[in-house]
């Protein structure tokens, strides 16, 4: 389902979070957003931003990634 979403690809693209503008987004962050705001999401929020959003912090953000990725999920491989 994912695997247009190769890591190496995601890695070497350019992402800036739509609120902030922080540039440069990491390939979990872009992960992330499209596990929670869904696949086909175009514009991405940084962690700060992201957590803002989904009123929680980042943490819990990173706990989830670190669940995501023991599950096996593409997003973050």
């Amino acid at each position: 389902m994912y695997q247009h979403l190769q890591s190496e690809n995601m890695a070497n693209r350019y992402y800036s979070c739509v609120a902030c503008d922080k540039k440069g987004l990491d390939k979990d962050t872009v992960g992330i957003n499209k596990k929670l705001l869904g696949i086909d999401v175009k514009s991405f929020y940084c962690m700060d931003c992201l957590a803002d959003y989904l009123g929680c912090n980042v943490q819990d953000i990173r706990d989830k990634i670190e669940v995501f990725k023991e599950e096996g999920c593409k997003l973050f491989q």
